[in-house]
């Protein structure tokens, strides 16, 4: 039987375009063009998947997601503009149960939907294999927020003994990914010991926002890797998008940098150039390598070369991860270590470091 996928925008032209590539893929489509149409919609007819626009005018994309998913959980797609708006908007939306988002190549509307056609059928076919996360309960505890200027400074001594990298935690995450690493990244303590890598594919314009977003969440410093930044513990490096984040030395120091998309590699930030990166400069049995939901392959290899070279990797179970594709992959490679659901795996970090 055919997956039945909600069309929500406010655009018929959007409307038009995506029902035209999903019918044609072979979907069953229903439309609104209203968020509380959407809604009404979604309860009756009960789809597979949904794509929602971001913006829309009486009521917005946000607020139809939260209706919905207090109605009836379901993975939704959001469909984004490429505007520090639209990444904020689709983080929070993100964080309130979506599993992924588009972003529209030509702003709010677009004549040239060929250019996400293959990228909106890859998520609307992920997003019917998902399962929604319960948005009702908070992803983690609201606890008082760490503000960067709060965080103590290392000091000159400390610095210069953090200089050689006593090791690496490497993530590698992608759809589902922001919701999951706030399962992860905020739980590890300020004084956690090493500093922890993550690539999490999402475009350009996302992930400074992301990066933010998480740094108000984490005791520990969170950056946007868009220039070279010493490799410090303590700190949290999230790859930039559409590059792929590498490692180097430099003075005696590693640093983690941005390079350009490597040739190859169909997700970037990539996860395996991240992992084989780290395996030039740091011994496997200093590295731990953590694989989250996503679909794809990504990462799988370059951990499990990890593991056989005698460091330690994590794959997030099937239990908690929207999509079973990365770990999956992962775990049939015999690369993982253990499989843990993700909020047990914090946990499990702390308990090998400490």
């Amino acid at each position: 039987m055919a997956k039945r996928v909600l069309v929500v925008d406010d655009s018929a032209l959007m409307r038009r375009l995506i029902t035209s590539v999903l019918t044609e893929a072979g979907y069953q489509v229903e439309t609104a063009n209203t968020g509380k149409q959407g809604v009404e919609k979604l309860v009756q007819w009960h789809p597979d998947a949904v794509t929602l626009d971001i913006n829309m005018p009486e009521m917005d994309g946000l607020t139809a997601l939260s209706l919905m998913m207090a109605a009836r959980p379901t993975p939704v797609v959001m469909v984004s503009s490429l505007t520090v708006e639209g990444a904020l908007a689709t983080l929070e939306a993100l964080a309130l149960g979506a599993v992924d988002f588009i972003t529209k190549p030509g702003g709010t509307i677009s004549l040239t939907i060929e250019d996400i056609q293959e990228q909106l059928l890859d998520k609307v076919k992920a997003a019917c294999r998902s399962r929604p996360r319960d948005a009702t309960q908070p992803a983690l505890p609201r606890r008082a927020n760490v503000r960067p200027d709060a965080r103590p400074q290392p000091t000159t001594a400390r610095a210069r003994q953090q200089a050689d990298c006593p090791g690496m935690v490497l993530v590698g995450v992608s759809t589902g990914g922001p919701r999951t690493l706030e399962d992860l990244l905020p739980h590890l303590p300020e004084d956690f010991p090493l500093p922890v890598l993550v690539c999490q594919h999402m475009p350009a314009n996302f992930t400074d926002a992301f990066a933010q977003r998480m740094d108000r969440l984490c005791p520990l410093r969170v950056r946007e890797v868009n220039t070279p930044l010493p490799i410090e513990p303590g700190h949290i490096y999230i790859g930039k998008g559409g590059t792929d984040m590498t490692i180097t030395e430099r003075l005696g120091r590693l640093v983690a940098m941005p390079k350009p998309e490597t040739p190859g590699h169909p997700w970037h930030p990539s996860v395996d150039v991240m992992v084989d990166a780290a395996l030039r400069h740091v011994e496997a049995s200093k590295l731990i390598g953590v694989m989250l939901t996503g679909m794809g392959n990504d990462g799988a290899q370059a951990m499990t070369r990890l593991k056989q070279q005698g460091g330690r990797t994590i794959a997030e179970s099937e239990a908690t991860a929207v999509v079973f594709g990365m770990p999956h992959e992962l775990i049939n490679a015999g690369g993982a270590t253990l499989v843990l659901p993700s909020h047990q795996i914090a946990r499990q970090l702390k308990g090998w470091l400490h």
